[in-house]
């Protein structure tokens, strides 16, 4: 039986897909690749590795694939897995507009339907990384991964979840949320589920799964940066995003054997 927050969220983002085509077509005619909400370059963040070529690539909670159309473009070979039909059917029709063509998979980052050691690197940008269990997704992510392979993956910012109130104010200026036992998170009036860890949980976590932290990149959007949803008032605020980081990119190497 499907586990209650999968099915919760399917449900959600087959009401939420429509909204993200727009930034979804942005995404995929931009041969640059940028992060989070506010649209951060790539070349300020340095997520990516500096050599994609041959690279096998899983995107965990794809969406509409833009981040593997742009692995695909520097060379790498990526694969998209996503919940959701609609969000995939959207990723097919901008792979024939922009002449790409990879592998797109209807599952969950939980159970991954490909054999041990089958990739180079495992990227999700708000895909699985918040939409599913981490204490599932990861074991998951490190089975799939070659040793020496990369795990790269972008969430909401801790302090960004811990000032978010349960009026569905996003990023407060005082603490709203309890920082001990952070996991599982239900806001009022949302039909959907998000999981996020408290730092110490997190890199236990990865290291329990076989992985050494490379990095931890705390995102600071520039002054003029634009949300990609161009208004959306229950998202983190410019102002407050350059004060304190509204999104994380954890970057971590699994350990040879």
């Amino acid at each position: 039986m499907e586990r209650d927050y999968l099915s919760r969220n399917r449900g959600a983002w087959s009401e939420w897909a429509a909204d993200f085509i727009p930034p979804g077509e942005r995404s995929w005619a931009s041969d640059e690749p940028t992060w989070g909400v506010w649209g951060v370059p790539e070349a300020e963040l340095h997520v990516l590795p500096d050599d994609l070529e041959g690279l096998d690539a899983i995107e965990l909670g794809c969406g509409t694939a833009y981040v593997s159309a742009w692995l695909a473009r520097r060379g790498a070979k990526p694969v998209g897995i996503d919940l959701t039909p609609n969000q995939l059917a959207t990723a097919k029709r901008l792979q024939e507009e922009h002449g790409l063509s990879f592998p797109l998979h209807e599952g969950n980052a939980e159970e991954l339907p490909f054999p041990d050691e089958s990739f180079d690197l495992a990227i999700s940008e708000y895909g699985a990384s918040i939409w599913a269990d981490p204490y599932l997704w990861i074991p998951e992510a490190s089975r799939v991964l070659r040793p020496g392979g990369r795990l790269i993956f972008l969430v909401n910012g801790t302090l960004a979840t811990l000032t978010s109130n349960d009026n569905g104010d996003a990023s407060t200026d005082t603490l709203q949320q309890d920082y001990f036992g952070m996991h599982r998170f239900e806001w009022p009036g949302w039909p959907s589920v998000e999981f996020h860890l408290g730092y110490g949980d997190m890199i236990r976590l990865l290291r329990s799964n076989g992985f050494e932290i490379e990095d931890l990149i705390e995102v600071r959007p520039p002054e003029n940066a634009k949300h990609f949803m161009e208004e959306d008032p229950d998202s983190v605020s410019l102002e407050w995003s350059r004060r304190w980081p509204c999104e994380e990119i954890w970057k971590a190497v699994k350990r040879p054997l």
